[in-house]
């Protein structure tokens, strides 16, 4: 599962440090009258929207993680950019020493924006309500190879536990997804909110802020804006920004009301938008989380004895000139070795299967029998990867796999009817991305045969066995050698897999000069509150 817009390891803030370029007009946070008549010092933020609902049991988009990270505190979380050490937020955590029963313990005293304490009952209301929904957000709570939802209980007026019947060392790096903000039991209860699938609070939850975090909503709409103001019971720092709105504004849009000081904040600028903003202008760049990759159908109903022949795999890998690639996606983008992106704990460097050699991919082409013909691959066509659009990178890809002797059949269609049929293993070949879900390798062994993305690739489970058998091993691995492990995983499915990893392009912020602290986070996008 994963985060893909119409929408998923450990990063260093290293990865993700910070290149500040000045660079066209001022633009500065304004102000505006509070309810209670003083003044507020507001932030303007423009995001393009695949926003759907702020309920956090329901929410799995981007947008939406941007908007519950700013409502709701959750158990853990992580500091600026680093996603390398869980942290107290609602409770402090202990692991058993075989990683299968995290213990949770009250942290502080906490209140709700209604006034009401946050207690131990909260908690595990809140995740049994999201286990209970079953929606997107849900698998957070489950085993992760075996589906089954993780034991919840309270142990006492301030502690809990949460079991898996397998290890998951990968829990703490999960707790801090705003999905599983943490909710005011007491509020919703009377509001429809129930931890049974009879759930009825999310028309409240998109209207009304039930949340200990920094912000409560002002007003909502998944279409046009979000405004926050302050929650008056919050017990954490006070925000610089007393009110922020957060508005639904194309690319293109977002540098026009960053250049003219009508947004101090645009997050959706490219590398060809971000040039030439303007000198009063600051552009934050980083490596994005998101890895771009192309798949090749391995059942033969669809891959019709060319993308599902190991040797016409090994054509194509060979015939992408990846440097090229990363042109389209401008300075900062980068090639990562396998499917775990490159700030992520066990993620490899780019080794010799999928290294550019144009004579190796036509005598792969010349083993596989292939006689030419028609490869058909299909890409999302209102999506886009950090601003680069998909149309380009299947130009790209289509342009270097004709050089070396393939024909490519480009099939561009909205990403809404993409998913529905790449996610029933229907498509021939194409090009999308994976977003993470939580910061931890095992967030990408779905890419394996029979887990479900491998499915997509009509990679079933009884191909590839030694593939299976790293995933296995990767899956079970705990403490220090969990990295390797992951990494023998990664190596095999470049062996013998149908994926094939792309890109992690880059990804802008540009800020208003009056913005002298933002940090782009791989698991919320940006905390809003933490802005200066």
């Amino acid at each position: 599962m994963s985060r893909v817009p119409v929408r998923p390891a450990a990063l260093g803030a290293t990865a993700l440090a910070a290149a500040l370029v000045l660079a066209g007009c001022s633009a500065g946070g304004g102000s505006s009258n509070s309810s209670s008549g003083g003044p507020t010092k507001t932030l303007v933020v423009d995001n393009t929207f695949d926003l759907k609902t702020s309920d956090p049991a329901r929410a799995f988009e981007l947008t939406g993680s941007i908007v519950d990270k700013a409502i709701y505190e959750t158990a853990l979380t992580f500091q600026g950019d680093d996603t390398t050490k869980p942290l107290p937020q609602l409770a402090t955590f202990k692991e058993s020493s075989d990683n299968k029963v995290l213990t949770l313990t009250l942290n502080g005293k906490h209140a709700f924006s209604s006034g009401n304490p946050v207690t131990i009952d909260d908690i595990v209301w809140s995740y049994k309500r999201v286990q209970a929904i079953a929606g997107n957000p849900s698998f957070l709570l489950t085993d992760q190879s075996t589906g089954k939802n993780l034991d919840i209980a309270k142990t006492s007026s301030t502690t809990m536990t949460i079991t898996d019947t397998n290890p998951n060392p990968a829990l703490p790096f999960i707790l801090p997804n705003p999905s599983l903000g943490v909710l005011d039991s007491k509020v919703l209860t009377k509001h429809g909110g129930t931890t049974t699938k009879s759930d009825g609070a999310e028309q409240y939850l998109n209207g009304h802020s039930a949340g200990s975090g920094p912000y409560a909503l002002t007003s909502y709409s998944a279409t046009t804006k979000v405004v926050f103001g302050p929650n008056p019971h919050y017990v954490g720092s006070k925000p610089t920004y007393g009110r922020v709105v957060l508005q639904n504004v194309t690319g293109p849009s977002q540098k026009i009301d960053v250049q003219g000081n009508q947004a101090q904040i645009a997050t959706g600028l490219n590398a060809q938008q971000v040039q030439g903003i303007g000198s009063s202008l600051k552009v934050l760049k980083s490596t994005s989380p998101d890895v771009g990759y192309l798949w090749l159908n391995q059942n033969p109903t669809y891959g019709k004895g060319v993308t599902n022949n190991a040797a016409f795999v090994t054509a194509v890998r060979k015939g992408l000139n990846y440097q090229d690639i990363l042109a389209v996606a401008g300075t900062g983008s980068s090639q990562p070795g396998g499917m775990v992106p490159s700030q992520f704990l066990g993620s490899i460097k780019p080794d010799a299967t999928n290294t550019y050699d144009a004579s190796a991919a036509k005598a792969a082409l010349t083993k596989a029998g292939y006689k030419g013909q028609t490869v058909t691959l299909s890409y999302p066509t209102d999506a886009t990867l950090s601003g680069v659009e998909f149309s380009t990178l299947a130009q790209k890809v289509q342009s270097q796999l004709e050089a070396v002797g393939v024909k490519v059949k480009l099939a561009g269609t909205p990403i809404s009817t993409l998913l529905d049929a790449y996610r029933a293993g229907k498509l021939q070949a194409g090009i999308m991305y994976w977003g993470p879900d939580f910061p931890d390798p095992s967030d990408y062994t779905t890419f394996s045969p029979g887990e479900a993305l491998g499915l997509r690739a009509g990679w079933a489970a009884s191909m590839s066995p030694e593939v299976t058998k790293a995933k296995q091993a990767a899956e079970a691995s705990t403490g220090t050698g969990r990295a390797a492990a992951y990494e023998a995983w990664q190596r095999a499915a470049n062996q013998n897999g149908p994926f094939v990893p792309l890109l992690q392009p880059a990804r802008y912020f540009v800020t208003a000069s009056s913005v002298t602290d933002v940090k782009p986070n791989a698991v919320w996008t940006v905390d809003l509150a933490a802005i200066k």
